[in-house]
């Protein structure tokens, strides 16, 4: 539970005819500031880090059905007010978190009368905003002011300096991709691109990272339920960017790309999270700081890693004897789940699940089930679908998966960002809870604060993930590229159902070039790294089998990694060049170096956290593993990092 501790308030009541007024809102160490500006009816904001430009001077406002209040707005109070509490959470980048914010409020009026507030909540990195709509007056009904609203428009805008470079992941068009799925957050970042650029005039999805001249800014939102749409930005010209809601074709055009709220009503968070170099960004915790759980957890939810065959095997692998197999080699890995992926409603039938889950349980370990979203709006085939989205059939299906002991769900091809779809996000993880069971979304939206918000939401794909691997040579050889993004992006808001880590050279049951699937060119070791770069409390990884490593130090590395960390530190990086993260379980340390530039990569580390001996796990210029214990010298440790290569350092905190 988070316990809000309030250290001090400051008020301003202003005159309603002042026509333009300044504010200014300080972190609690006062590096961070964001300059609030009033005229001519407007609202701008703009944010400075230690004296230097950010953010420059960007529009706020919303317009709805009740009133436009993006303009002819007059300030009324302006409310500051230091605030402090701690939480903790096991599933989490961090297991427990202090956060001192200052709390700003801005009161803004129309007519003489209350419009919005902006909600200002600043950290020392991050900022949050948000907007409160007063129930407005009725001219039909002058005693019953209008209860609800449409938001049409939010006018929240990001000016960004010029020199900004972007990485961003373009919006898909809603109605397209395979089987009309899209939009599933399943396109490439593209690194140090350019500004100006809309991405087919669509956007860009949330979080979206920029490369300001005097540091980084992440944008993203956090605190999305049903009772609004999750949304993305598009490019207004130049470095501008603005927030956007759904397309209409989403969904099959079913439900509004507007948001309805209810007056006094709120919109989610939107989060800025900066820094002179990407340590604020990738050890953020914005998204999770000023939102609650919906609900209390029905019982005591456990994580761990877990395998998952469909990757490997396709759909020919979700049959009875090979799932058996599976349930046998999770077992003796000593890891906790199993994903049982699509069709096995025919390729296995309900009874023979019945009988995998009891045979689970006896080996101790537990099965997760596949499910199609679908509904009526993709063309997805797989089954079993036509279940998750009707309240009778889901509430019945999770009540026979609670008696066989199954552990949770795998729900996909939810495709759409709209309000409608928060709504079944919300229904699916609230029901699933009442029979214990926890959620995995694939083919889906990114998490926004879901994982406190919702106490059994394990993760969400929500990126160009690891089954791309099994479909092709190019996503093979942009693997290293592609782990060197999303740690710092994607994975730094929200828990990434990856589904990674396999020691395969190819992307199928033989292992070779026999069948179909993607050559893997990453090295062993670097697969091994996937676990600790990659963050979701329950890690359900492509190993297979039949193809394991020579050397047992390569396995039983995966198999010790932790799933749940209490720490992480950005130690050097760059987006689509390198990276060096290292994450904390209990008293040891584990140091995840990787490359996906031509040369090698050399650096020297500071491991002054870290006490005495460490295990090294290192490639050589050819790729070739090796595992060797090593004494830094005065806490300095060199390393040499190959392309397509990792380097790994586990040791015992200070």
């Amino acid at each position: 539970m988070k316990r809000l501790l309030l250290l001090s308030i400051i008020t301003i009541t202003l005159a309603l005819s002042v026509d333009a007024q300044n504010y200014t809102v300080n972190s609690p160490d006062g590096r961070l500031k964001v300059d609030i500006n009033c005229t001519s009816g407007k609202v701008y904001y703009s944010v400075s880090l230690n004296g230097k430009e950010f953010l420059k001077q960007s529009q706020l406002g919303l317009v709805t059905t009740v009133g436009d209040f993006s303009e002819n707005l007059t300030p009324k109070d302006f409310k500051t007010e230091a605030i402090a509490f701690s939480y903790d959470s096991k599933v989490l980048k961090l297991s427990h978190i202090d956060v001192s914010a200052t709390r700003a409020v801005l009161s803004l009026y129309q007519n003489n009368r209350p419009a919005i507030d902006l909600v200002f909540m600043l950290k020392n990195n991050d900022l949050a905003f948000k907007y409160v709509v007063y129930p407005q007056p009725n001219p039909k009904s002058p005693t019953e002011p209008f209860a609800c609203a449409v938001i049409n428009n939010e006018k929240s805008f990001f000016n960004f300096p010029d020199g900004t470079t972007t990485f961003l992941s373009p919006q898909m068009k809603g109605q397209t991709g395979w089987a009309r799925t899209a939009p599933s957050y399943e396109q490439p970042y593209f690194a140090d691109d350019k500004t100006g650029k809309n991405a087919n005039g669509l956007g860009f999805i949330f979080p979206a990272l920029f490369h300001v001249p005097n540091g980084w800014v992440l944008v993203s939102e956090t605190g999305v339920t049903s009772a609004y749409c999750a949304s993305h930005i598009t490019c207004e010209g130049g470095a501008s960017y603005k927030v956007a809601f759904p397309l209409e074709e989403d969904y099959n055009g079913n439900g509004s790309s507007a948001p309805g709220i209810s007056l006094l009503g709120e919109t989610p968070w939107r989060t800025i999270s900066l820094g002179e170099t990407l340590a604020p960004i990738v050890e953020t915790t914005i998204p999770w700081d000023f939102v609650e759980p919906l609900y209390a957890p029905s019982k005591n939810y456990t994580y761990g890693a877990g395998t998952w065959s469909w990757i490997i095997g396709f759909d020919e692998s979700v049959n009875f004897q090979e799932q058996k197999r599976y349930i046998d080699f999770t077992a003796d890995l000593g890891f906790v789940s199993q994903i049982v992926d699509n069709w096995w409603d025919t390729q296995i039938t309900r009874d023979s699940i019945e009988i995998l889950a009891k045979y689970a349980k006896q080996k101790g370990t537990s099965l997760c089930l596949w499910y199609n979203s679908n509904g009526y709006w993709n063309d997805a085939p797989q089954g079993p679908k036509h279940i998750m989205n009707n309240i009778i059939k889901r509430r019945r299906e999770m009540a026979w998966m609670q008696s066989i002991g199954i552990r949770g769900i795998k729900v996909d091809f939810l495709g759409s960002d709209k309000q409608q779809t928060m709504q079944l996000y919300e229904d699916i993880l609230a029901d699933a809870n009442d029979f214990g069971l926890e959620v995995i979304f694939h083919g889906a939206t990114l998490p926004r604060g879901w994982e406190i918000m919702y106490p059994n939401f394990i993760g969400s794909e929500a990126v160009l993930a690891s089954e791309n691997l099994h479909f092709g040579d190019d996503f093979c050889r942009q693997e290293s590229y592609n782990a060197t993004l999303h740690p710092i992006i994607r994975n730094s808001v929200a828990a990434m159902d990856y589904g990674g880590i396999t020691f395969n050279n190819y992307f199928n049951s033989t292992n070779d070039t026999t069948m179909w699937g993607g050559h893997r060119v990453t090295s062993d070791v670097f697969q091994m790294a996937v676990a600790v770069l990659f963050q979701c409390p329950l890690n359900h990884t492509a190993l297979y089998y039949n193809v394991l490593p020579k050397e047992q130090w390569k396995l039983d590395f995966v198999k010790q990694c932790p799933t749940l960390w209490d720490d992480i530190k950005f130690i050097d990086g760059y987006p689509g060049k390198y990276l060096i993260i290292a994450r904390r379980s209990g008293s040891k340390w584990y140091i995840a170096a990787i490359n996906a530039q031509k040369e090698p990569l050399k650096r020297t580390l500071n491991l002054d956290f870290i006490n005495g001996g460490v295990t090294v796990y290192a490639d050589d210029a050819k790729l070739n593993g090796s595992m060797k214990q090593v004494t830094p010298k005065k806490n300095m440790l060199q390393i040499t990092v190959p392309h397509d290569g990792a380097t790994i350092i586990v040791g015992n905190s200070k």
